[in-house]
């Protein structure tokens, strides 16, 4: 049985909503009739799709159905805007999943190149380069920036390039931990297992990468966790601690004297487009303004 596009968009208005009243009142419909509509769907299908809980959670085959209900807006959307005929309210709206370097460096003069030409709402999800694909099984995003070479059902993957990372810290950093007079290249691994180090996240495992690399046990040395791009890069300039900086924010600082190089090998993180393959102009001169400015500003193999 086909999916009917609109009880498709009430699923994905309640999930986006997080309850049903919030849904219906986005959809000026009563709750009750919101409910049997996520009811038939579910008839329909023979698939429950939502968990109503608060909020509501979807079930596997209801993010599936999301990931219709957004290609299909879209797609409308754009058709609608070909025939001359009059929006329905609003411009399409394209999820993008984004990690929080790319979209503190090189991405955000992607997006400025695309909005130059088309009339789309860009809602970004800021996430972790290892967990941007997650948002895209969910409905959540129709194109993703990831560390994932392989994309889901319905989507396509294609290499951007790689961020490199440097392993750098503040003189006084450096004055503390290993000593003015040390001699150039990585501190020895006894120092940098007592020395602090900074972190994105619980997650971030860029600077225990490096760390292996220089013989050092990443376990046994401590950690600041400081979540956001420029703010770690910061915390390194003030001596909170070490860290990786992607190159195009470590390049001035060292040259100002701000940081110094730890030495070590660098650090490169593969990225890659995911974008649904949904035939849609839009997301085409998306991938396209994002290609463009990845090919100029990341690292090519």
């Amino acid at each position: 049985m086909p999916i009917d596009p609109a009880l498709a968009e009430t699923l994905r208005v309640v999930a986006e909503e997080g309850t049903l009243e919030a849904g219906a009142r986005r959809l000026v419909m009563t709750p009750s009739a919101v409910s049997q509509r996520l009811k038939l769907l579910e008839q329909q299908l023979g698939q429950r799709l939502l968990v109503r809980a608060r909020p509501v959670h979807l079930t596997e085959p209801g993010r599936v159905v999301v990931r219709f209900a957004r290609s299909h807006a879209l797609i409308e959307q754009e058709a609608r805007a070909e025939l001359g005929l009059e929006a329905r309210g609003e411009h399409p709206r394209i999820g993008v999943a984004v990690n929080s370097d790319s979209l503190a460096t090189w991405f955000m003069p992607a997006l400025a190149r695309f909005a130059q030409h088309h009339d789309a709402q860009l809602e970004l999800q800021r996430e972790d380069q290892d967990e941007t694909a997650r948002l895209l099984t969910t409905g959540v995003a129709m194109a993703a920036v990831t560390s994932a070479a392989s994309a889901p059902p319905g989507f396509r993957a294609v290499p951007l390039g790689s961020l490199v990372y440097v392993a750098v810290a503040a003189p006084a950093w450096q004055e503390r931990w290993v000593s003015r007079d040390a001699p150039p290249g990585p501190p020895t691994p006894e120092v940098l297992a007592g020395a602090p180090r900074i972190d994105y996240d619980a997650h971030d495992d860029l600077q225990a990468t490096w760390l292996r690399g220089q013989g050092a046990d990443p376990s046994s040395a401590p950690r600041h966790l400081v979540p956001s791009t420029h703010e770690l890069a910061s915390a390194v300039e003030a001596g909170l601690g070490w860290a990786m900086l992607f190159t195009r924010q470590a390049e001035p600082l060292l040259a100002q004297g701000a940081v110094i190089p730890l030495g070590g090998a660098p650090v490169a993180t593969p990225l890659f487009w995911q974008v649904a393959r949904t035939p849609s102009p839009l997301l085409e001169a998306l991938t396209e303004a994002v290609l463009a400015t990845a090919h100029r500003e990341l690292e090519q193999d």
